[in-house]
């Protein structure tokens, strides 16, 4: 049994509950958020925190991502969505492209999509090589340790539905103009190789899962639940990383 195969799809949040919840969890970011890029009583920086968001089309990464920065002031986050590389990145190594955009020191930034497109979408599509794919696992890990040792907290999450869910969310859209950009012609073309994504997904949890960088499996049946639970487990990761935080730049006064 996978770690899809042993998600609870059923869990759920009440209406009032969700509300508490999500106030209490957004005022907590919010002053974590302050507290690690020096705008508070300590003005020193503390680690960048990256959040990877991957999952099932339609899973509510989006809104997820919505609730994590809606606190937050637009001064003191940016969220970054990846799709197929462009002609000038597949010229280059596949991870070239999200460099410019990882968080330095007191930064804090969402990635919609990522790296993971190399062992998910490449794979199953046949956009990189056998041999590249398979290699990228180990080129992922040892890119997100680095990032780690030299103070960036890497928070991944893969948000998962059902597939009757997906299929009533892709309806919902389908029939609401201002919503209908959002679906594709790879969506359906991804439903139709849902076996393929799950073992590719399970290959990727058990290959690039590390003490550094784990996964957080999540429930987005429900909305309510699983931008709760994705921003709770956010600020314990978050107060993890900063008791184990040692700032890598260090006392300046001996260089020259």
């Amino acid at each position: 049994m996978g770690r899809l195969d042993n998600l609870n799809l059923k869990a759920q949040l009440g209406s009032k509950e969700y509300e508490e919840r999500l106030y209490a969890a957004q005022r907590k970011l919010l002053a974590l958020r302050l507290d690690l890029g020096g705008h508070l009583d300590d003005p020193e920086l503390g680690p960048g925190v990256l959040v990877v968001l991957e999952g099932s089309d339609a899973g509510g990464k989006g809104g997820a991502i919505k609730r994590i920065v809606e606190p937050l002031d637009p001064r003191h986050y940016n969220v970054s969505g990846f799709t197929k590389p462009t002609f000038d990145e597949k010229r280059k190594h596949f991870l070239w492209r999200f460099w410019q955009d990882v968080p330095g020191l007191g930064g804090f930034a969402l990635f919609d999509r990522s790296w993971y497109g190399r062992v998910l979408v490449e794979r199953i599509e046949g956009y990189a090589t056998e041999l590249q794919w398979r290699h990228a696992y180990d080129e992922i890990v040892q890119f997100e340790r680095n990032l780690v040792l030299e103070g960036v907290i890497i928070v991944k999450f893969w948000v998962q539905i059902s597939p009757d869910e997906q299929l009533k969310r892709f309806k919902s859209r389908a029939g609401d103009p201002l919503k209908r950009w959002k679906l594709t012609d790879e969506d359906q073309r991804n439903r139709d190789k849902i076996d393929l994504y799950n073992e590719a997904v399970e290959d990727m949890f058990a290959k690039t899962d590390h003490e550094l960088a784990p996964w957080h499996v999540v429930s987005g049946e429900q909305k309510r639940w699983a931008r709760v639970e994705i921003i709770e487990t956010l600020i314990k990761r978050i107060e993890q990383g900063v008791q184990s935080f040692e700032n890598p730049i260090g006392d300046q006064n001996g260089w020259t």
